[in-house]
């Protein structure tokens, strides 16, 4: 997907105002309730980011706004961040959708990279199928988003996921704990709820994003069917009628809420997204609502 349309620079403006959120904190870190990066004079300054109606005026830079004639807000270090750390399915069952889960995750995964930036927090991008890709480090303020998404925008599917591997490897590689942003469809043949469990007893809050096509939930075939796992290649012979097609979205949504349950029970949260809900209603809607992300 070319960078110009994984993510719209006029949508990111809609996002500075917007802050990553997490619920616990962590030992030596800021956590719990995302304290502003705003501060007075003797503080490291790192960035400016556009002003907005309610904003500090005593954080205007007013020598910026004599030359421009436009309002910049200056931002320092104030103290360290909670690491975030986005894991996105990159897996073959990511292909399917309109658009793609594949191409709606990445978009996601620029909106949440720029939220992070703006509010200069660390993001570690890591893809992941059956084990971890190559990852990308970005840091350091709005202008570093490029990067980021020219990262995201080069990345290809993989072949199978497997939640198992990912949890081992994520744990060896991450003994400092942090927010973890996991975007996948969650469809694994193997068991993808106690890897994920696994990774919040080692103490790193998790934020699950749930993303399924709407052909995921309610099948829209009926008759005599050969199906073909994406992942597996493996093919099952099925009848498919409206009775069957209740039961399997009734098994769908139940696996949703025991991922949410996974999610509240450990201190974390949960969000189910639609490929077919817009980008910016599923950030202005469904993440807030999740306590995600929040207007700051």
């Amino acid at each position: 997907m070319p960078e110009e349309t994984l993510i719209d620079r006029q949508f990111l403006e809609k996002l500075e105002r917007l802050a990553i959120q997490w619920q616990r904190s962590f030992g030596g870190l800021a956590g719990g309730h995302n304290l502003s990066r705003f501060s007075g004079a003797g503080q490291e300054f790192l960035d400016h980011r556009h002003f907005h109606q309610g904003d500090d005026l005593r954080a205007v830079n007013w020598r910026a706004y004599l030359r421009l004639e436009k309002m910049f807000l200056k931002m320092f270090q104030v103290e360290p961040r909670v690491p975030v750390r986005l894991l996105l399915d990159t897996s073959r069952s990511m292909e399917t959708g309109n658009p793609r889960k594949f191409d709606y995750s990445r978009q996601l995964a620029a909106a949440l990279a720029y939220i992070a930036l703006v509010r200069l927090d660390t993001v570690a991008i890591h893809p992941f199928a059956e084990r971890f890709g190559e990852s990308f480090k970005c840091a350091g303020g709005r202008h570093r988003i490029g990067p980021a998404v020219d990262f995201l925008s080069g990345l290809s599917l993989g072949s199978r996921t497997n939640f198992e591997e990912l949890a081992r490897q994520f744990i060896s590689t991450y003994s400092q704990r942090g927010l973890v942003i996991v975007i996948s469809d969650f469809l694994d043949d193997g068991d993808a709820e106690r890897p994920l469990q696994f990774m919040a007893d080692f103490g790193h809050e998790l934020l699950l994003i749930h993303l399924w096509a709407e052909e995921d939930r309610t099948p829209p075939w009926d008759g005599e069917l050969e199906l073909t796992d994406l992942e597996s290649g493996q093919r099952l012979e099925v009848s498919f009628d409206q009775d069957a097609r209740q039961r399997y979205t009734a098994a769908f949504d139940d696996y949703g809420r025991r991922l949410q349950s996974l999610a509240y029970r450990t201190g974390g949260r949960y969000v189910g997204l639609s490929t077919s809900l817009a980008l910016e209603d599923a950030i202005f809607g469904s993440l807030m609502r999740a306590q995600g992300v929040a207007q700051k």
